[in-house]
């Protein structure tokens, strides 16, 4: 843990990360509302430390009246919610597909590249658009959206170190002992791949939480009234001259942890390679 955590940006992201952890499995003890209760008389209250603040609303309210704090607290397990499904998702098809692609013969590395080359012809954000305008919008769409989208550079990573593995001899004096096909890649080939797999992963979590913020802002995420930060910021657009309150906090929200997971994963990825090592 001290040679990871060996960067003043390595801690900070490791700080960050187990913070909205804790924050996302204690948000019912945090969060001092419930993030769909309405104060009608208390709307649009700036927050407590400005003049016409109230100390029962830390960070304001919004233009229903509902206490941003609160929904801040209770959007931690949503964003941190769709991140990790979303990695889980696209790791898993993003392997399966590379061991398959790396391993198979090379009609199958074809036909699965020339798919994931589909893929890749759109900019991810607007396939992901693409996808849910077909699902319609969702939390769960949202997630196979920005998953399927995330799916190439997990394919392309482990293909790429796939092959890699598969010249070497060890592999090759696997296959010699007529070794099946799982055994080559799942059991031999795939824990050689781990180092890359899992700084992808922590990378892509990042990558995951601000499409899916995007996609809420543009209205085709997650659905009022759950507190998903980038919805958060979509209602409060109109408010932004006169409430500014109403967008600093989620948007600082997703600043700061996908800072934190991006730092996080470049420590991870300079303790795994060791080519970066000193």
């Amino acid at each position: 843990m001290g040679r990871l955590l060996n960067s003043l940006g390595a801690k900070f992201g490791f700080v960050v990360v187990v913070i909205f952890m804790l924050v996302s499995i204690l948000a019912p003890v945090l969060a001092p509302h419930d993030y769909k209760e309405v104060f009608t008389e208390y709307r649009n209250t700036p927050p407590f430390y400005q003049a016409d603040g109230n100390s029962k609303f830390i960070l304001g309210t919004d233009d229903l009246g509902r206490d941003i704090f609160s929904r801040i607290v209770w959007g931690a397990p949503v964003s941190m919610g769709i991140g990790f499904c979303v990695v889980v998702f696209s790791l898993f098809w993003g392997i399966f597909l590379g061991l398959l692609a790396g391993t198979l013969p090379a009609w199958v590395d074809n036909l699965i590249s020339r798919f994931i080359d589909i893929i890749m012809s759109m900019p991810s954000m607007l396939m992901a658009i693409v996808i849910v305008s077909i699902l319609g919008p969702s939390l769960i769409n949202t997630i196979i959206a920005v998953g399927i989208v995330s799916i190439p550079q997990v394919y392309r990573l482990v293909r790429a170190q796939v092959l890699s593995e598969s010249s070497k001899n060890y592999i090759i004096a696997t296959k010699s002992f007529g070794a099946n096909w799982w055994r080559v890649s799942v059991i031999n080939i795939l824990p050689n791949c781990m180092a890359v797999i899992i700084v992808q992963g922590t990378l892509g979590f990042s990558e995951a939480i601000l499409n899916a913020a995007a996609l809420g802002f543009l209205g085709l995420g997650a659905q009022p009234p759950t507190p998903e930060w980038g919805t958060m910021l979509a209602d409060a657009r109109a408010y932004i001259e006169t409430s500014p309150w109403m967008v600093t906090a989620p948007g600082l929200c997703i600043l700061v942890l996908v800072v934190g997971f991006n730092l996080l994963g470049d420590a991870l990825r300079d303790f795994l390679d060791p080519k970066l090592k000193r």
